[in-house]
């Protein structure tokens, strides 16, 4: 039988409408904004982890060509911190004790980076020169950089007036059922791992253009975010503390996101305050330099983790500690990160007790928050090379130990211990699929093949669940326009995921509207009332079904103007094409002369909202294939396979990209990126130079195919998918580059798997 594949709708392989736009050179990015008699900024930064400091002279500053503003503390007293937006419970029960950034920093930094001043010049490169000329006396000041070192005797202190680094400490689980699992257990495993610090290295730098209208008293920020409401609200509430109408922020073309773009930073209250204070539009773009130093960092975690085993081989409990570096700032959502993991500890496996505990250090680093996955991914990296490591110690396959521990089908709707309601799946069929595709039986083979060869061949599977779409809407608002378009209103940002292709497939679907005659708008906060931004993969899950709601409550409106227009039921109108008609007969009125015949613009206007009370919870198995030079340590993935249960597919094409992306930026994480410092707080690796970045070369073709339950909670059965590509990958590759070292006697290897720290790794066991 032949599937035919839709043309609009769910399932429908629609090539992205936003690509004839973007590959033209016509897309619209901040840096890309002009405004007449606009100025530009520079930050002065500094260059030490820790110090006190004065301004010892800023009028050779003021001075010098083209210089309109230089603004220190003192000037932007008024203005409140970035603040820290999360409050995740202590353990003592106590509230987090948040550190927040101030816009200016008064007479101590405390990373490499932290904003000293700002300097507003007619031109960009006047206000570099410019700040260069600002004279700062420091007095250098011990720093710690390091999770060990951080929580060794005698530290530094970040912030000397809380007595300690130790920023907080975060428990979740039943201790006592935990240690009783242990203490019954018939044998217990333990692992100690690093999540290494990532720099989210988005193609588009952050910019920001700030503007202020006296008529109006108001503020306007154009800048590339993952959401225009929070930023807004944060700006208004927190920083300036006027009402969140007094400012609007915009937001175009944003070339990559990542979680690290959803948050305020301080150049953008800078540039409003500048542009109020110089009665002028002011411009700052930040550089990839400034950008390793300024825009908040991933990952970096010392976990150490335990698994109770019966005589069974079944797990009874599971036992967690994590050191979580916050940075040298509490950042937006930086606390909770580590929580979203603790939430995610147990996986797809049926583990009845749990004991997580956390503990959040403050360092002289660039501030940490949410990156791809936000938590998740250092949840699937922990618990899956555990259950490895477990394999190993039990003498069983791999796949035999997922098998028998996973939660069964007939076990969901299924309540982890921490309290997480798991829905539909099967993952025991997605890993046997998964294992088909990849030819797992056929492996030992080629091993043996690539040892004659020289050459040490791994593999290792990760089957991961993540939670999607945190409870909570995003309303959509559609519109037929006076041309006949419609145009669709929301409050999600594309960060380059293809938001105006997948939104305009369910409008076409309602409609039977070609999708040039569709407009998807986000990114103004004048034109919605409200959103809650991109971010948890929740556009998708959320939006799309608010978009199909308010496209088929528009259809509704229009079929009823027809009807009038057309004297004829409501019920007889059918609409296809641009126009509604009375089915079976040539009487037809198009949109343009639809929309010119209402009486009312709310009869032109409709609005749909999608509230979801549980998380969606897509899951799957990447199984990665590796070989590895023995004489040079290098690690090259040579196969890739993907099974993913994500509910329902709305777009192939989409679906794949992001994917795609999502496992080669875990992938990166597992063999490449490493944000390094020194023991003094330099950041080593701060630059192309010292930083690697996954390149094409460094990645096969993958086999990425979908097996998918559809979702109970969502009402379309979508489960999200824009973070699970990163969830994955990084267990999986870590798991097939310790198989491929194991039988060197290689017992245990971190992220990130280098060629230098592969062959170290290789020596050492070969001199043992």
């Amino acid at each position: 039988m032949t599937v035919m594949t839709p043309k609009f709708g769910l399932g429908a392989s629609v090539l992205r409408l936003e690509d004839d736009r973007l590959i033209r050179g016509a897309g619209q990015y901040t840096d890309d904004e002009t405004r007449p008699n606009m100025l530009h900024a520079a930050v002065v930064r500094s260059p030490h982890a820790s110090a006190r400091f004065t301004l010892a002279d800023i009028e050779a500053a003021k001075a010098a060509p083209g210089v309109r503003l230089v603004l220190t503390h003192a000037d932007v007293a008024e203005l409140g911190d970035i603040p820290c937006l999360a409050n995740p419970g202590m353990a003592d029960g106590k509230p987090f004790a948040a550190r927040n950034a101030p816009v200016l920093c008064a007479d101590t930094v405390r990373h490499v980076g932290d904003a000293v001043a700002f300097v507003v010049a007619d031109t960009a490169v006047q206000a570099k020169d410019a700040a260069e000329l600002v004279e700062v006396d420091y007095e250098p000041l011990d720093a710690v950089a390091d999770l060990n070192a951080v929580m060794g005797e005698g530290a530094p202190l970040v912030w000397p007036d809380a007595g300690s680094n130790l920023a907080g400490k975060m428990q979740v689980g039943d201790r006592a059922a935990t240690d009783a699992a242990f203490e019954n257990a018939a044998r217990t495993v333990t692992i100690d791992l690093v999540q290494n610090r990532l720099v989210c290295n988005y193609m588009e730098v952050r910019s920001a253009v700030g503007e202020f209208s006296e008529e109006e008293d108001r503020y306007l920020l154009t800048s590339g975010s993952q959401g225009v409401h929070g930023m807004r609200d944060t700006l208004a509430n927190a920083v300036f503390k006027v009402d969140p109408s007094k400012i609007r922020v915009v937001t175009h073309d944003v070339g990559g996101g990542f979680g690290t773009k959803a948050f305020l930073y301080r150049e953008y209250a800078l540039v409003l305050f500048a542009a109020k204070r110089l009665g002028r539009p002011v411009k700052w773009t930040s550089d990839r330099g400034e950008h390793f130093v300024t825009d908040t960092h991933g990952r970096d975690n010392l976990v150490t983790g335990e698994m109770a085993i019966d005589d069974n081989g079944r797990f009874t409990g599971l036992r967690i500690a994590i050191a979580a570096n916050l940075g040298a700032y509490s950042s937006q959502y930086g606390p909770m990160i580590p929580w979203f993991g603790m939430s995610m500890a147990t996986g797809l496996y049926d583990i009845p007790a749990i004991d997580v505990s956390c503990d959040l250090y403050f360092t002289n680093t660039v501030p940490v928050d949410a990156y791809r996955g936000a938590g998740r991914p250092e949840a699937a990296y922990l618990i899956e090379r555990l259950v490895d490591q477990c394999a190993v110690e039990l003498g069983v396959g791999r796949d035999e130990i997922r098998r028998q521990n996973f939660i069964k089908p007939e076990q969901l709707p299924y309540r982890t211990a921490f309290g997480r309601l798991y829905d539909t799946g099967d993952f025991a069929g997605h890993m046997a699929e998964a294992m088909r595709r990849a030819d797992w039986a056929g492996f030992e083979a080629r091993r043996a093949a690539a040892k004659s060869k020289g050459r040490l061949l791994g593999i290792g599977m990760a089957t991961y669940v993540e939670a999607c779409a945190f409870p909570g809407s995003e309303p959509a608002y559609t519109e037929l326009t006076s041309d006949g378009r419609v145009t669709v209103k929301i409050g999600t940002q594309s960060n380059g995921q293809g938001h105006a292709t997948a939104y305009a497939q369910f409008v076409a679907e309602a409609l039977k509207l070609d999708y040039d005659r569709i407009e998807v708008r986000q990114g103004d906060t004048d034109e919605t009332p409200t959103g809650g931004g991109t971010g948890g993969s929740r556009s998708i899950p959320l939006g799309a079904v608010s978009v199909r709601r308010a496209s088929q409550a528009l259809a509704e409106k229009l079929k009823k103007l027809a009807s009038n227009e057309l004297e004829a039921a409501a019920a007889d109108i059918e609409i296809e094409g641009g126009f509604a008609r009375v089915a079976g007969t040539d009487r037809a009125i198009d949109f343009a002369a639809l929309a010119a015949a209402a009486k009312s613009a709310d009869d032109l206007k409709a609005s749909g909202e999608f509230t979801q009370d549980e998380c969606t919870y897509p899951n799957g198995t990447h199984i990665c294939e590796v070989s590895v030079d023995g004489e040079t340590g290098a690690v090259e993935v040579t196969r890739y396979t993907i099974v993913d249960d994500f509910g329902v597919t709305v777009n192939p094409a989409l679906l794949a990209g992001q994917i795609h992306g999502g496992v080669v930026q875990g992938l990166g994480q597992a063999l490449l990126e490493d944000a390094v410092y020194a023991p003094d707080g330099q950041l080593v690796s701060a630059s192309f130079m010292d930083y690697a970045m996954p390149r094409a070369w460094d990645l096969p073709m993958f086999d990425f195919k979908t097996r998918n339950v559809p979702s109970t909670t969502n009402a379309l059965g979508i489960k999200g998918a824009g973070e699970a590509g990163t969830i994955g990958a990084a267990p999986s590759v870590m798991n097939a580059v310790a198989d491929a070292l194991r039988p060197a006697g290689v017992a245990r290897i971190d992220m990130p798997a280098t060629p230098s720290r592969v062959w170290k790794a290789l020596h050492a066991a070969g001199a043992a």
